[in-house]
């Protein structure tokens, strides 16, 4: 028997190429200096705050309105740039979706652990994410920041998604994200983490590893 319960997810970068890595490559592409971009474009990623981003992940205001903010914070460091064109570009396709990770899940369910995805994601592609894989045949729990009005790094989005598992401990848990600060977060409340870097088959391996599969 696996001395654990469940094995929570994050969606992007995890099942998909990391929506960090995509902004970086725009970045580079323009000559912008990428730590500027990134921060603009999505803020302090290990904290919780006003950032436009972060309210777009809590649901609190839409696409538009985030992307006017944030607009307005890069014209004061003297580029241009729409995050979410760039993320819609480059996550848009069904294609890019890492189909070992997506067996890593059967097989984690199959070794009878419950799964979830723990997600920072907005309404607007909402639509496009969902369906690029069976949710309800892979995940006991969705935990989506949009619908929440929560968001990693913020500890209740970790309690929401165990309470909802039926109460797991946060040490019968393992985390796998590719944000250090969600995995910091999650460490903090005790869960097992697993870090996803930009050759994600280490973590699967990690994974597999930590649970005995």
């Amino acid at each position: 028997m696996s001395a654990f319960d469940a094995v929570l997810f994050d969606f992007g970068g995890v099942f998909t190429p990391s929506p960090f890595d995509i902004l970086t490559k725009a970045a580079l592409a323009t000559g912008a200096p990428v730590d500027v971009v990134l921060k603009t474009c999505f803020g302090g990623y290990d904290q919780d705050t006003d950032h436009p981003w972060h309210q777009l992940e809590r649901g609190e205001v839409s696409a538009a309105e985030a992307l006017a903010g944030i607009s307005a914070i890069a014209a004061e460091s003297g580029f241009d740039i729409d995050p979410i064109a760039v993320l819609s570009s480059g996550m848009g396709s069904g294609s890019i979706l890492r189909e070992d990770v997506v067996q890593l899940v059967r097989d984690v369910r199959a070794r009878g652990l419950k799964t979830a995805i723990v997600t920072n994601n907005i309404r607007e592609y909402s639509a496009k994410w969902r369906a690029m894989m069976p949710l309800d045949e892979l995940f006991d729990v969705v935990v989506d920041s949009c619908v929440e009005g929560v968001r990693k790094p913020n500890a209740r989005i970790f309690e929401v998604t165990l309470q909802r598992l039926g109460d797991v401990a946060a040490s019968c848990a393992v985390f796998v994200d590719d944000a250090p600060g969600n995995v910091a977060a999650a460490q903090s409340l005790g869960l097992h983490t697993v870090f996803v870097e930009a050759d994600h088959r280490s973590a699967v391996e990690q994974v597999r590893t930590l649970i005995g599969l």
